[in-house]
């Protein structure tokens, strides 16, 4: 059992509960390295160690109502795992490659799968985004922190399968950019994007997420570098 200090603090404990269930002692030996570990090694400030409960593993883990079951997730910029380890800590059904573009992180990565005894269903690959080869297409692709919408969905719907979705943790800001970004989300094959709040009475504040679901393909135009829908045979377009 890891340090009672890096278990929920009492007031979080019901949520916690709510979201982690049987495997919330996994959680707290998580919560424990990154509090630890991961502030040595430059994975989380050392102002974020008291704050890691409500502001990264709660946040996170509230975001796992919006995945069905059996799903393959795709964390694209997990970093230090958020929100893809914290998912397969709360959701034992997932299967999860986490994208990570940094040596260091994905070193941490590929130590905290080994000692939680994920490894078997996470797998870590270090690559960016846009140059990842998948061994299938994936239900979901989540990013937390990572970039301005319209980027992320760049790299990101590649990744999805025909109606799979972008699931983006976002704070304040959310609205702000599905108003600036829902023409580059439609030219990048996305539906129109929706705010999906997750854990609304469980925890405050609660998860705000935009949801992108992936309508059709495109690739970058042989003459313009802009995107383009990737059409059948004969013409089709495919949606």
């Amino acid at each position: 059992m890891p340090d009672p200090w890096y278990a929920p603090p009492e007031s979080l404990e019901p949520a916690a509960r709510r979201l982690f269930g049987p495997r919330l002692p996994l959680a707290a030996t998580y919560a424990g390295t990154l509090a630890t570990d991961g502030v040595v090694r430059g994975l989380i400030g050392p102002r974020e160690a008291p704050r890691i409960w409500d502001r990264h593993l709660l946040n996170c883990a509230a975001v796992a109502d919006l995945i069905a079951s059996g799903a393959f997730v795709v964390d694209v910029g997990s970093g230090a795992g958020l929100p893809g380890i914290v998912l397969s800590v709360a959701r034992p059904d997932l299967t999860l490659v986490l994208v990570e573009p940094l040596a260091r992180r994905t070193n941490f990565l590929t130590e905290v799968l080994g000692t939680l005894g994920l490894a078997d269903r996470v797998t870590v690959v270090r690559d960016r985004a846009e140059a990842v080869t998948l061994p299938r297409p994936a239900d979901v692709v989540t990013a937390r922190a990572v970039a301005p919408l319209d980027r992320l969905v760049g790299w990101c719907l590649p990744l999805a399968a025909i109606g799979g979705r972008l699931l983006a943790l976002k704070g304040a800001s959310a609205a702000d950019e599905i108003a600036t970004h829902s023409a580059a989300v439609g030219r990048l094959g996305g539906g129109v994007p929706r705010v999906r709040v997750c854990g609304v009475g469980l925890i405050d504040p609660p998860t705000t997420v935009v949801e992108v679901v992936k309508e059709r393909s495109v690739a970058p135009s042989s003459s313009t570098g802009s995107p383009r829908a990737v059409r059948r045979r004969g013409g089709a377009q495919r949606r």
